[in-house]
């Protein structure tokens, strides 16, 4: 499994400056009402302070009365601003997040199918979940939060400076040791947090792939190898996970043991001021008031840190999708007809693994149905992907119409060659909505039709016809009927080739076989490859190509093939005798 790339710390600023850049208003609101609430938390330590000194010099009761009328007040306004303030950080965060969420579904629909196999199911699910999510609670909540934090410090440490210069700098004394492991912390937590989504990947893939081939596992008694690889992939998650959780140990231990340490030397110089009349009394109370203060945006500033590192990695992750190339335009439809061919095509899945098709030459002409028969792990299902262009040979080419399958345009190779395999989806959604992706403007009644081809009797039962709604929460398809839909959506596509790679395999075997003879009807002079698994087909078919070790071995019709006896003979009188006996 290839992991999809993961964009670098410069991609990742530059695509941050853009996201703020689209959204200037809104952040400039945001920025200029939390700024206003600092402003206005700024009078109550100060008014305090005043009082302090204004009890002291021998003020009354009714002065008193009118400060704490005006701290009140104070309180009530940045109150009410801190309110406005959140709700429209979180409309710019959600519409923000809105775009990401979009351009995420784009980036990753751009992406070239053999790009999205190969990097598995686990890696893509954990970046539109679990990134997406990171993302989301970071732009929303953590961007908001760190930057009205810094406003809001620098305005308290502005206001303790105002009051003296030297009570200024006390307040400081405890920013050495916090910048220090701050600085430590993020020189380590962007690589091991990146390290802890990838385990996290690696790990949904695991499941996903060991729940969706659940029936291979108990038939080929599998469960305790796959509960070790589970195993294994819990361990490295649980190591990534607990190697950021000694960064943090560490950052929030130094962090809080240094917040003491300003305030106490806030107050020894506060009283030395004092005791030579520098300051009054209700200064170096005010100084205290505002360090006491600054905790919670300080808190707040290196907790959501933590969690902006965790949305940096996540961004990175996503960003990375938008990385990959997309397939390039190619060209249009050549005007040499459809004939399909394969010279001298060698293929691996990476560049130092070894050949899985050895030196392929095949020829198919249009219109032709050409079955493909082999042994499992033959290489059937590997050229079925080179003739559709999913994957391109390493060394060999395959055409269509004279030109390259994988150098057409990626709408035009889509429109004229389609792939159906064994692995079907049912989209949420309604019956319409699941055949109107292969045909856009089809009509009821050709879906309709569609459906009735491919045997679909079920469709008779649906409650609410094409607007039955399938999926979660509404009707459920089991694997056949999952699988005549995908079928249908063949007939509305009406591909001009068509490759069959065991397309019918969920299906019984009588069901199959009236399925195929419809497809077979409905496709009349269309070209059909059939990865053959029942060998009827191959029985129906024009020809027979039998692949053995990567190589085709044999090549004609059946019984051209039957009368050489050899291994297509073979298989055919194993599978007869086999069909024979139940």
């Amino acid at each position: 499994m290839s992991r999809l790339p993961v964009a670098d710390r410069g991609t990742v600023r530059r695509a941050l400056r853009d996201m703020i850049s689209r959204h200037r208003r809104a952040v400039g609101v945001v920025l200029a009402l939390h700024s206003a609430a600092a402003v206005a938390g700024l009078a109550p330590p100060w008014l305090l302070g005043t009082i302090v000194d204004r009890v002291t010099a021998g003020a009354g009761v009714a002065t008193v009365d009118r400060l704490a009328l005006a701290i009140a007040g104070c309180v009530l306004v940045s109150a009410l601003l801190s309110r406005y303030a959140q709700y429209a950080g979180h409309r710019f965060g959600e519409r923000a997040v809105a775009e990401l969420r979009e351009e995420f579904v784009s980036r990753t629909l751009g992406l070239p199918v053999s790009v999205v196999e190969r990097a598995g199911a686990g890696d893509l699910a954990t970046r539109s979940s679990v990134d997406v999510s990171t993302v989301g609670t970071t732009v929303r909540d953590v961007v908001p939060t760190i930057v009205i934090a810094t406003v809001q410090l620098t305005l308290l440490f502005g206001a303790i400076f105002l009051l003296h210069p030297l009570l200024g700098l006390a307040a400081l004394a405890g920013l050495p040791s916090i910048l220090a492991v701050t600085r430590w912390y993020l020189r380590r937590a962007s690589s091991a947090y990146l390290a802890e989504g990838a385990a996290a990947a690696e790990l949904t893939e695991t499941l996903t792939t060991t729940a969706e081939g659940a029936r291979t596992v108990e038939a080929l008694r599998l469960a305790d190898d796959r509960v070790r690889h589970g195993t294994s992939r819990i361990t490295l998650v649980w190591r990534a996970r607990r190697a950021t959780l000694a960064l943090r140990t560490v950052f929030f231990s130094v962090v809080e043991a240094s917040y003491p340490l300003p305030v106490a030397m806030v107050l020894l110089v506060g009283g030395y001021l004092l005791s030579r009349d520098m300051v009054s009394l209700g200064a170096v109370v005010a100084a205290a008031l505002y360090l006491q203060q600054a905790i919670d945006p300080l808190d707040r500033l290196l907790q959501w840190t933590e969690q902006a590192q965790r949305g940096f990695a996540s961004y990175a992750r996503l960003l990375g999708v938008g990385m990959v190339p997309p397939e390039p335009p190619g060209t249009t439809a050549s005007s040499r007809g459809e004939r399909l061919v394969v010279r001298g095509a060698r293929f691996s899945y990476s560049d130092d693994g070894p050949d899985v098709l050895h030196g392929i030459d095949l020829e198919v002409q249009p219109g032709e149905r050409l079955a493909v028969v082999g042994p499992s792990g033959a290489g059937k299902s590997t050229l079925a992907r080179l003739l559709a262009g999913i994957d391109a040979p390493r060394h060999g080419v395959v055409s269509i119409g004279g030109c390259p399958v994988t150098d057409l345009d990626p709408a035009e190779r889509r429109r004229r060659i389609a792939l159906v395999t064994q692995e079907h989806h049912v989209f949420i959604g309604s019956v319409r909505d699941n055949l109107s992706f292969a045909a856009p403007d089809a009509s009821d009644e050709q879906m309709r039709a569609a459906l009735l081809t491919v045997g679909a009797e079920w469709y008779a039962e649906l409650p609410d016809d094409l607007d039955t709604q399938l999926g979660d929460g509404a009707r459920q398809l089991g694997a056949a009927e999952a699988q005549q839909l995908a079928l249908a959506r063949l007939v509305l596509a009406d591909p001009h080739t068509l490759i069959l790679d065991e397309a019918t395999a969920a299906l019984d075997p009588s069901t199959a076989r009236r399925t195929e003879r419809a497809l077979a009807a409905v496709l009349v002079g269309r070209t059909v490859i059939a990865i053959a698994h029942r060998l009827n087909t191959a029985h129906d078919a024009d020809r027979v190509a039998v692949l053995a070790d990567g190589r085709i071995t044999e090549i004609g019709s059946h019984d051209e093939l039957v009368a050489a006896g050899g291994a297509y003979a073979a298989l055919w009188s194993s599978w007869h005798t086999r069909v024979d006996e139940r």
